[in-house]
């Protein structure tokens, strides 16, 4: 039987986890049978490498690709970096040091394999209880820049994040890949780094392109994936600025009830 599509492309946070932020046994078992029929599988996140390589392990999958950090990493399930991209260090260090209101808005960057904070957020650590990826507190006055993939301020609202955001586009747009990877998280990257650009050339290493691929996601972070991949679905719980962007995708279900692998199933034929 001939596959609709070459390889499947989801996130994870609100679309391939559920709402306890883990992997379903549904959705695992959904992942294997389509290896096994020979679609690719990549995972394409913010979530930073050595998070996702813990989440991807309950897979039994063999060539799985993570696309992590927004596309500022690519790793096959071996380890072997295939593709890697950072905020040059002297603009990292100028963002880290960027004035905000503590009581509003925390800052994070995942530099190589940690994640350094501004303060701890209890409630940050249930995203990652299965991983045991977890953050360090730093003085960013007094940290570091070295290794950026990713630098992201979160709020409490999304308006907290708006004078911030401007003043990033004003002085440093021309250099950075600006995104929100939910309303009230806002994402840099290296200019010219998303899921898209990184997944696109690791495809074609495979001999194939995103026009070959169905791709998930629920995020503004996932808007160029989204509109380039052969089909792109929107999940129920998407920001609404993604499906006020892409108007034309199809929404599924909700990730809470597993609808990727819900959606996969119908579509390659599973049982």
């Amino acid at each position: 039987m001939k596959m609709p599509f070459r390889a499947i492309i989801s996130d994870l946070d609100g679309t391939l986890l559920n709402a306890d932020h883990r992997i379903g046994d549904f959705t695992i078992e959904t992942l294997e049978k389509l290896a096994s029929k020979g679609v690719d599988i990549f995972l394409a996140t913010g979530r930073n490498y050595a998070d996702v390589k813990h989440i991807i392990s309950k897979v039994n999958v063999k060539d799985a690709i993570l696309v992590t950090s927004n596309g500022a990493r690519g790793n096959n399930l071996a380890g072997e970096l295939l593709a890697n991209y950072h905020i040059p260090e002297q603009l990292a260090n100028q963002l880290i040091r960027l004035p905000y209101d503590p009581s509003r808005i925390c800052l994070n960057t995942y530099q190589g394999d940690e994640w350094f904070i501004s303060k701890d957020i209890e409630q940050f650590k249930k995203y990652h209880q299965d991983s045991g990826f977890m953050y360090q507190v730093v003085d960013f006055n007094k940290h570091h820049g070295k290794l950026t993939e990713k630098v992201l301020f979160i709020g409490k609202t999304p308006e907290d994040l708006l004078p911030i955001e401007q003043h990033i586009k004003q002085h440093f747009g021309d250099q950075l890949h600006i995104t929100y990877s939910t309303p009230v998280c806002l994402e840099m990257m290296h200019k010219g780094v998303c899921k898209a650009n990184t997944l696109a050339k690791l495809i074609q290493n495979r001999g194939y392109s995103l026009s070959d691929c169905i791709a998930f996601g629920d995020g503004m972070n996932d808007f160029e994936m989204l509109s380039q991949v052969g089909k792109g679905c929107i999940m129920e719980n998407a920001d609404p600025r993604l499906k006020e962007s892409l108007p034309n995708n199809e929404i599924i279900g909700h990730h809470r009830d597993q609808a990727v692998a819900n959606y996969l199933r119908t579509i390659f034929g599973i049982v």
